[in-house]
Protein backbone atom coordinates (compact mmCIF):
# COMPACT_ATOMS: atom_id res chain seq x y z
CA UNK A 1 0.00 0.00 0.00
CA UNK A 2 2.18 3.16 -1.14
CA UNK A 3 0.24 6.16 0.86
CA UNK A 4 3.67 7.86 1.97
CA UNK A 5 3.37 6.22 5.61
CA UNK A 6 6.46 4.00 5.34
CA UNK A 7 8.64 7.06 4.01
CA UNK A 8 7.01 9.81 6.08
CA UNK A 9 7.53 6.94 9.31
CA UNK A 10 11.19 6.35 8.58
CA UNK A 11 11.84 10.01 7.87
CA UNK A 12 10.45 11.17 11.50
CA UNK A 13 13.05 8.69 13.04
CA UNK A 14 15.57 10.32 10.95
CA UNK A 15 14.73 13.65 11.99
CA UNK A 16 14.75 13.81 15.60
CA UNK A 17 17.44 12.68 18.18
CA UNK A 18 15.84 10.86 21.30
CA UNK A 19 17.82 9.80 23.93
CA UNK A 20 16.56 8.20 27.29
CA UNK A 21 19.63 7.51 30.21
CA UNK A 22 18.53 5.41 33.51
CA UNK A 23 19.97 7.91 36.47
CA UNK A 24 19.75 7.71 39.91
CA UNK A 25 16.70 9.33 41.70
CA UNK A 26 19.10 12.19 43.51
CA UNK A 27 19.58 13.09 39.93
CA UNK A 28 16.02 13.73 38.77
CA UNK A 29 15.49 17.65 38.09
CA UNK A 30 12.94 19.28 40.32
CA UNK A 31 11.76 16.16 41.35
CA UNK A 32 12.57 14.80 45.18
CA UNK A 33 10.88 12.20 48.22
CA UNK A 34 9.31 14.78 50.65
CA UNK A 35 10.24 15.04 54.36
CA UNK A 36 8.06 13.12 55.95
CA UNK A 37 5.69 11.07 53.92
CA UNK A 38 8.62 10.10 51.55
CA UNK A 39 5.74 10.47 48.25
CA UNK A 40 8.08 11.18 45.03
CA UNK A 41 6.93 14.50 43.21
CA UNK A 42 7.35 17.43 41.62
CA UNK A 43 8.57 20.32 42.87
CA UNK A 44 5.42 22.18 41.13
CA UNK A 45 3.03 20.27 42.69
CA UNK A 46 1.80 18.95 39.35
CA UNK A 47 2.38 16.19 36.73
CA UNK A 48 2.08 13.03 39.27
CA UNK A 49 3.21 11.17 42.33
CA UNK A 50 4.37 8.42 43.23
CA UNK A 51 2.63 7.60 46.79
CA UNK A 52 1.45 4.45 48.46
CA UNK A 53 -1.56 1.97 48.56
CA UNK A 54 -3.03 0.36 50.99
CA UNK A 55 -5.86 -2.47 49.96
CA UNK A 56 -7.95 -4.63 52.02
CA UNK A 57 -9.58 -7.15 49.97
CA UNK A 58 -12.62 -9.75 50.75
CA UNK A 59 -10.92 -12.28 52.56
CA UNK A 60 -9.63 -9.44 55.02
CA UNK A 61 -6.15 -9.90 53.45
CA UNK A 62 -4.30 -6.69 53.28
CA UNK A 63 -1.14 -5.32 51.07
CA UNK A 64 0.36 -2.27 50.13
CA UNK A 65 2.20 -1.01 47.01
CA UNK A 66 3.85 2.17 45.38
CA UNK A 67 0.83 3.74 42.91
CA UNK A 68 0.65 6.86 40.23
CA UNK A 69 -1.49 9.14 41.27
CA UNK A 70 -2.36 11.69 38.67
CA UNK A 71 -5.69 13.49 39.63
CA UNK A 72 -5.36 15.70 36.74
CA UNK A 73 -7.66 14.68 33.46
CA UNK A 74 -5.75 14.92 30.04
CA UNK A 75 -6.80 15.09 26.82
CA UNK A 76 -6.38 11.81 23.91
CA UNK A 77 -8.12 13.58 21.07
CA UNK A 78 -8.05 12.52 17.31
CA UNK A 79 -8.95 14.83 14.64
CA UNK A 80 -10.99 13.40 12.19
CA UNK A 81 -12.10 14.73 8.40
CA UNK A 82 -13.54 13.62 5.13
CA UNK A 83 -11.01 12.81 2.37
CA UNK A 84 -12.72 11.93 -1.11
CA UNK A 85 -15.64 10.26 1.12
CA UNK A 86 -13.07 8.39 3.27
CA UNK A 87 -12.70 8.97 7.27
CA UNK A 88 -8.79 10.58 7.16
CA UNK A 89 -7.65 11.01 10.93
CA UNK A 90 -4.33 13.23 12.16
CA UNK A 91 -2.04 11.22 13.81
CA UNK A 92 1.21 12.23 15.33
CA UNK A 93 4.89 10.50 15.47
CA UNK A 94 5.45 11.06 19.37
CA UNK A 95 8.06 10.36 21.32
CA UNK A 96 7.44 9.02 25.19
CA UNK A 97 10.52 8.08 27.57
CA UNK A 98 9.17 4.68 28.41
CA UNK A 99 8.32 3.27 24.85
CA UNK A 100 10.70 0.43 23.81
CA UNK A 101 11.01 1.95 20.45
CA UNK A 102 10.93 5.38 21.10
CA UNK A 103 8.57 6.83 18.50
CA UNK A 104 5.10 5.82 18.22
CA UNK A 105 2.05 6.64 16.16
CA UNK A 106 0.00 8.95 18.98
CA UNK A 107 -3.39 10.81 18.86
CA UNK A 108 -3.44 14.15 17.56
CA UNK A 109 -3.69 15.68 21.00
CA UNK A 110 -2.17 13.47 23.65
CA UNK A 111 -1.42 15.71 26.55
CA UNK A 112 -2.13 16.48 30.32
CA UNK A 113 -3.52 19.26 31.93
CA UNK A 114 -0.01 20.12 33.08
CA UNK A 115 1.51 20.08 29.56
CA UNK A 116 -1.16 22.30 28.06
CA UNK A 117 -1.13 24.59 30.73
CA UNK A 118 2.74 24.90 30.03
CA UNK A 119 3.54 24.22 34.07
CA UNK A 120 6.48 22.28 32.15
CA UNK A 121 7.51 26.28 31.15
CA UNK A 122 7.74 24.30 26.92
CA UNK A 123 6.30 24.80 24.41
CA UNK A 124 1.87 24.74 23.32
CA UNK A 125 0.22 21.78 22.53
CA UNK A 126 -0.16 21.51 18.51
CA UNK A 127 -3.50 21.30 17.49
CA UNK A 128 -4.99 21.51 21.18
CA UNK A 129 -7.71 24.41 19.51
CA UNK A 130 -9.63 21.97 17.71
CA UNK A 131 -10.33 20.31 21.20
CA UNK A 132 -10.95 22.48 23.96
CA UNK A 133 -12.44 26.20 24.31
CA UNK A 134 -15.40 27.84 21.66
CA UNK A 135 -13.33 27.41 18.07
CA UNK A 136 -12.93 23.42 18.73
CA UNK A 137 -14.83 21.19 15.76
CA UNK A 138 -17.64 19.12 15.70
CA UNK A 139 -17.51 16.52 18.79
CA UNK A 140 -17.98 12.86 17.80
CA UNK A 141 -16.77 11.34 20.89
CA UNK A 142 -16.42 12.66 24.23
CA UNK A 143 -15.96 10.41 27.49
CA UNK A 144 -14.04 9.66 30.44
CA UNK A 145 -12.29 6.80 30.16
CA UNK A 146 -9.92 4.42 33.60
CA UNK A 147 -6.44 4.02 32.64
CA UNK A 148 -4.46 0.96 34.43
CA UNK A 149 -6.19 -0.11 37.93
CA UNK A 150 -2.97 -1.81 38.97
CA UNK A 151 -0.51 1.02 38.20
CA UNK A 152 -2.83 4.15 38.71
CA UNK A 153 -4.55 5.44 41.52
CA UNK A 154 -8.42 6.97 40.34
CA UNK A 155 -6.73 8.09 36.69
CA UNK A 156 -8.91 8.83 33.47
CA UNK A 157 -8.73 10.66 30.52
CA UNK A 158 -10.85 12.94 28.41
CA UNK A 159 -10.98 10.63 25.28
CA UNK A 160 -12.48 12.58 22.05
CA UNK A 161 -12.67 12.05 18.29
CA UNK A 162 -13.38 15.34 16.80
CA UNK A 163 -14.16 16.34 13.03
CA UNK A 164 -12.18 19.36 11.68
CA UNK A 165 -14.39 22.10 10.91
CA UNK A 166 -11.17 24.60 10.46
CA UNK A 167 -8.01 24.74 8.30
CA UNK A 168 -5.56 22.49 9.68
CA UNK A 169 -1.97 23.75 9.39
CA UNK A 170 0.41 21.04 8.23
CA UNK A 171 3.25 19.89 10.27
CA UNK A 172 5.84 17.28 10.11
CA UNK A 173 5.49 15.35 13.42
CA UNK A 174 1.71 14.91 11.41
CA UNK A 175 0.29 13.14 8.83
CA UNK A 176 -3.49 12.48 7.73
CA UNK A 177 -4.38 8.53 7.48
CA UNK A 178 -7.03 7.07 6.04
CA UNK A 179 -9.25 5.30 8.27
CA UNK A 180 -8.51 1.83 6.55
CA UNK A 181 -4.81 1.81 6.99
CA UNK A 182 -4.88 2.99 10.60
CA UNK A 183 -7.10 -0.02 11.23
CA UNK A 184 -4.10 -2.15 9.87
CA UNK A 185 -1.17 -0.79 11.63
CA UNK A 186 -2.86 -2.07 13.97
CA UNK A 187 -1.24 -5.20 13.72
CA UNK A 188 2.23 -3.75 13.77
CA UNK A 189 4.26 -4.55 17.30
CA UNK A 190 4.46 -1.70 19.39
CA UNK A 191 3.43 1.07 16.54
CA UNK A 192 0.11 2.69 17.67
CA UNK A 193 0.44 3.76 21.38
CA UNK A 194 -2.01 3.33 24.05
CA UNK A 195 -3.85 6.24 24.32
CA UNK A 196 -4.62 6.42 20.25
CA UNK A 197 -6.11 2.68 20.76
CA UNK A 198 -8.32 3.78 23.25
CA UNK A 199 -9.50 6.44 21.61
CA UNK A 200 -10.22 3.99 18.95
CA UNK A 201 -12.31 1.99 20.16
CA UNK A 202 -14.60 4.63 20.70
CA UNK A 203 -15.08 5.29 17.37
CA UNK A 204 -17.96 4.31 15.15
CA UNK A 205 -16.94 2.13 12.40
CA UNK A 206 -19.45 1.24 9.37
CA UNK A 207 -18.45 -2.19 8.73
CA UNK A 208 -17.97 -3.69 4.78
CA UNK A 209 -21.12 -5.26 3.77
CA UNK A 210 -19.84 -8.26 2.33
CA UNK A 211 -16.87 -10.60 4.25
CA UNK A 212 -14.10 -12.84 3.40
CA UNK A 213 -14.90 -15.80 5.58
CA UNK A 214 -17.27 -16.96 8.43
CA UNK A 215 -15.27 -15.34 11.23
CA UNK A 216 -14.90 -12.03 9.59
CA UNK A 217 -18.70 -11.99 8.88
CA UNK A 218 -19.90 -12.80 12.55
CA UNK A 219 -17.40 -10.29 13.37
CA UNK A 220 -19.36 -7.21 11.67
CA UNK A 221 -22.45 -8.82 12.30
CA UNK A 222 -21.28 -8.15 15.81
CA UNK A 223 -21.08 -4.40 14.82
CA UNK A 224 -24.36 -4.09 14.69
CA UNK A 225 -25.72 -6.33 17.14
CA UNK A 226 -27.77 -4.00 19.53
CA UNK A 227 -27.79 -7.18 22.03
CA UNK A 228 -26.68 -10.74 21.94
CA UNK A 229 -27.40 -13.23 24.64
CA UNK A 230 -27.89 -10.86 26.81
CA UNK A 231 -29.53 -7.23 26.72
CA UNK A 232 -27.17 -3.99 27.48
CA UNK A 233 -29.58 -3.49 30.26
CA UNK A 234 -28.67 -7.21 31.82
CA UNK A 235 -24.81 -6.40 31.22
CA UNK A 236 -25.14 -3.20 33.15
CA UNK A 237 -27.13 -5.56 35.75
CA UNK A 238 -24.71 -7.58 36.26
CA UNK A 239 -21.75 -5.86 36.60
CA UNK A 240 -23.23 -3.13 39.13
CA UNK A 241 -24.04 -6.88 40.98
CA UNK A 242 -20.43 -7.47 40.75
CA UNK A 243 -19.78 -4.10 42.33
CA UNK A 244 -22.03 -4.42 44.87
CA UNK A 245 -20.59 -7.40 46.05
CA UNK A 246 -17.00 -6.20 46.33
CA UNK A 247 -15.67 -5.79 49.63
CA UNK A 248 -12.46 -4.35 48.30
CA UNK A 249 -11.29 -1.23 50.79
CA UNK A 250 -8.53 0.78 49.23
CA UNK A 251 -6.74 4.24 50.25
CA UNK A 252 -3.93 5.89 49.79
CA UNK A 253 -0.69 6.34 52.07
CA UNK A 254 2.45 7.80 51.74
CA UNK A 255 4.91 6.14 49.93
CA UNK A 256 7.07 5.80 53.57
CA UNK A 257 4.83 3.50 54.73
CA UNK A 258 4.56 1.03 51.86
CA UNK A 259 5.82 -2.23 53.46
CA UNK A 260 7.81 -5.35 51.43
CA UNK A 261 9.27 -3.05 49.42
CA UNK A 262 12.47 -1.09 49.65
CA UNK A 263 14.02 1.99 48.13
CA UNK A 264 17.76 1.89 46.38
CA UNK A 265 19.34 5.04 45.12
CA UNK A 266 18.05 4.51 41.39
CA UNK A 267 15.11 1.67 42.51
CA UNK A 268 11.92 1.59 43.90
CA UNK A 269 11.57 -2.96 43.78
CA UNK A 270 9.62 -5.38 45.72
CA UNK A 271 11.38 -7.07 48.26
CA UNK A 272 10.61 -10.69 46.46
CA UNK A 273 11.23 -9.12 42.88
CA UNK A 274 7.74 -9.45 42.14
CA UNK A 275 5.53 -6.66 39.80
CA UNK A 276 7.41 -4.02 38.69
CA UNK A 277 9.70 -1.03 39.94
CA UNK A 278 10.00 2.69 40.14
CA UNK A 279 12.92 3.94 38.42
CA UNK A 280 14.33 7.43 37.01
CA UNK A 281 15.35 8.49 33.63
CA UNK A 282 16.64 11.75 32.09
CA UNK A 283 15.73 12.52 28.58
CA UNK A 284 16.27 14.47 25.18
CA UNK A 285 13.98 14.68 22.97
CA UNK A 286 14.01 17.81 19.59
CA UNK A 287 10.48 17.24 18.96
CA UNK A 288 8.74 17.80 22.65
CA UNK A 289 7.64 20.82 23.69
CA UNK A 290 10.25 20.57 26.54
CA UNK A 291 13.37 18.75 24.60
CA UNK A 292 15.42 17.64 27.98
CA UNK A 293 13.68 16.70 31.30
CA UNK A 294 14.24 13.73 33.95
CA UNK A 295 11.08 12.14 35.38
CA UNK A 296 9.98 8.74 37.52
CA UNK A 297 8.75 5.98 35.13
CA UNK A 298 6.81 2.75 36.48
CA UNK A 299 8.81 -0.68 34.84
CA UNK A 300 6.92 -3.93 34.86
CA UNK A 301 9.18 -7.18 35.26
CA UNK A 302 8.10 -8.53 31.56
CA UNK A 303 5.24 -8.78 29.19
CA UNK A 304 1.42 -8.49 30.27
CA UNK A 305 -0.96 -10.89 28.43
CA UNK A 306 -4.40 -9.76 27.03
CA UNK A 307 -7.24 -11.84 25.71
CA UNK A 308 -10.72 -12.20 24.15
CA UNK A 309 -11.88 -15.27 23.87
CA UNK A 310 -14.49 -14.83 21.01
CA UNK A 311 -17.84 -17.71 19.42
CA UNK A 312 -20.36 -16.91 17.19
CA UNK A 313 -24.06 -17.19 18.37
CA UNK A 314 -26.55 -17.37 15.89
CA UNK A 315 -24.05 -16.31 13.22
CA UNK A 316 -23.07 -13.08 15.39
CA UNK A 317 -19.54 -12.89 16.90
CA UNK A 318 -19.31 -12.45 20.91
CA UNK A 319 -17.07 -11.79 23.06
CA UNK A 320 -15.96 -13.19 26.27
CA UNK A 321 -15.50 -10.38 28.77
CA UNK A 322 -15.35 -10.79 32.79
CA UNK A 323 -15.79 -8.69 36.06
CA UNK A 324 -12.11 -7.71 37.01
CA UNK A 325 -10.96 -6.33 40.23
CA UNK A 326 -8.24 -3.64 40.52
CA UNK A 327 -7.49 -1.40 43.52
CA UNK A 328 -6.68 1.99 41.67
CA UNK A 329 -10.27 2.13 39.51
CA UNK A 330 -12.69 4.52 41.01
CA UNK A 331 -15.36 1.60 41.04
CA UNK A 332 -12.41 -0.91 41.62
CA UNK A 333 -14.36 -3.42 38.85
CA UNK A 334 -15.10 -3.09 35.31
CA UNK A 335 -15.43 -5.06 32.64
CA UNK A 336 -12.17 -7.07 31.28
CA UNK A 337 -10.71 -9.20 28.96
CA UNK A 338 -11.65 -12.99 29.20
CA UNK A 339 -7.74 -13.26 30.57
CA UNK A 340 -5.75 -10.55 31.64
CA UNK A 341 -2.14 -11.06 33.11
CA UNK A 342 0.11 -8.67 34.55
CA UNK A 343 3.46 -9.02 34.12
CA UNK A 344 4.51 -12.07 36.13
CA UNK A 345 1.49 -13.22 37.34
CA UNK A 346 1.46 -17.14 36.36
CA UNK A 347 -2.01 -18.68 34.41
CA UNK A 348 -2.19 -21.29 36.48
CA UNK A 349 -5.29 -22.52 36.14
CA UNK A 350 -7.28 -19.22 36.12
CA UNK A 351 -10.75 -19.62 33.81
CA UNK A 352 -10.29 -20.48 30.07
CA UNK A 353 -6.09 -20.01 29.74
CA UNK A 354 -5.39 -23.12 28.75
CA UNK A 355 -8.38 -22.16 25.52
CA UNK A 356 -7.00 -18.94 24.47
CA UNK A 357 -2.86 -20.34 25.43
CA UNK A 358 -2.51 -23.86 23.76
CA UNK A 359 -4.90 -22.72 20.41
CA UNK A 360 -4.34 -24.06 16.71
CA UNK A 361 -2.89 -21.35 15.14
CA UNK A 362 -5.37 -21.61 13.40
CA UNK A 363 -8.12 -20.31 15.76
CA UNK A 364 -5.98 -17.27 16.60
CA UNK A 365 -7.24 -14.37 14.83
CA UNK A 366 -4.93 -11.46 16.35
CA UNK A 367 -1.94 -12.19 18.36
CA UNK A 368 0.27 -8.80 18.13
CA UNK A 369 2.89 -7.46 20.99
CA UNK A 370 1.88 -3.42 21.56
CA UNK A 371 3.43 -1.08 24.10
CA UNK A 372 1.57 0.95 27.35
CA UNK A 373 1.35 4.48 27.91
CA UNK A 374 5.23 5.23 27.42
CA UNK A 375 4.58 8.66 29.38
CA UNK A 376 4.18 6.88 32.75
CA UNK A 377 5.65 3.09 32.26
CA UNK A 378 9.23 1.66 31.11
CA UNK A 379 8.71 -0.58 28.40
CA UNK A 380 5.72 -1.52 29.27
CA UNK A 381 4.41 -4.26 26.57
CA UNK A 382 1.45 -6.52 26.52
CA UNK A 383 0.61 -9.32 24.12
CA UNK A 384 -2.61 -9.04 22.82
CA UNK A 385 -4.68 -11.84 21.90
CA UNK A 386 -8.01 -12.46 19.89
CA UNK A 387 -8.96 -16.36 19.66
CA UNK A 388 -12.00 -18.21 18.31
CA UNK A 389 -13.82 -20.90 20.69
CA UNK A 390 -13.10 -24.23 19.87
CA UNK A 391 -16.04 -25.77 18.80
CA UNK A 392 -17.00 -27.87 21.49
CA UNK A 393 -16.70 -25.43 24.60
CA UNK A 394 -19.27 -25.63 26.49
CA UNK A 395 -21.95 -22.29 26.57
CA UNK A 396 -21.77 -22.22 29.86
CA UNK A 397 -19.64 -19.79 32.08
CA UNK A 398 -18.72 -19.10 35.61
CA UNK A 399 -20.59 -16.33 36.90
CA UNK A 400 -18.10 -13.79 36.34
CA UNK A 401 -18.01 -13.86 32.47
CA UNK A 402 -20.90 -13.41 30.07
CA UNK A 403 -20.85 -13.41 26.29
CA UNK A 404 -21.27 -9.94 24.61
CA UNK A 405 -21.31 -8.46 21.14
CA UNK A 406 -18.92 -5.42 20.08
CA UNK A 407 -21.61 -3.19 19.27
CA UNK A 408 -22.71 -3.50 23.15
CA UNK A 409 -18.93 -2.52 24.17
CA UNK A 410 -18.79 0.22 22.17
CA UNK A 411 -22.10 1.18 23.31
CA UNK A 412 -21.00 0.91 26.91
CA UNK A 413 -17.90 3.18 25.81
CA UNK A 414 -20.49 6.35 25.48
CA UNK A 415 -19.55 6.41 28.99
CA UNK A 416 -16.71 6.42 31.67
CA UNK A 417 -15.55 3.65 33.86
CA UNK A 418 -17.45 0.47 32.55
CA UNK A 419 -14.74 -1.15 30.09
CA UNK A 420 -10.65 -1.02 30.96
CA UNK A 421 -8.12 -0.01 29.45
CA UNK A 422 -6.83 -3.55 27.92
CA UNK A 423 -9.95 -4.32 26.92
CA UNK A 424 -10.68 -1.06 24.73
CA UNK A 425 -7.16 -1.95 23.58
CA UNK A 426 -8.40 -5.42 22.18
CA UNK A 427 -11.44 -3.79 20.72
CA UNK A 428 -9.44 -1.50 19.04
CA UNK A 429 -7.49 -4.53 17.61
CA UNK A 430 -10.47 -5.90 16.43
CA UNK A 431 -10.96 -2.77 14.05
CA UNK A 432 -7.91 -4.44 12.38
CA UNK A 433 -9.72 -7.90 11.13
CA UNK A 434 -11.58 -6.36 8.47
Amino acid sequence: MNDGFAAWWADRHRATRFEVRRIPFAKLDRWDFEPGSGNLAHESGSFFTVEGLRVRNDDRRSWSQPIINQPEIGILGVLVKDVDGEPHCLMQAKMEPGNVNTLQLSPTVQATRSNFTRVHRGGTTRHLEHFAGSGRGKVLVDSLQSEQGAWFWHKHNRNMVVEATAEVPEHEDFRWLPLHRLRRLMRRPNLVNMDARTVLACMRFTPPEDAADPFTGALVRSYRARSGLHTTAEVLSWLTEARTRCDWRTRLIPLGEVSGWSRTDDEILHDEGKSFRILAVEVEAGNREVTRWSQPLLAPRGKGLAAFLTRAVDGVLHLLVQTRLEPGLRDVVELAPTLQLSAGDDPGDRPYARELLAADRGRVRFDTVMSEEGGRFYHAQTRYLVVEADPGLPPEVPEDFRWVTVRQLMDLLRHGHYVNVEARSLIACLHSLW
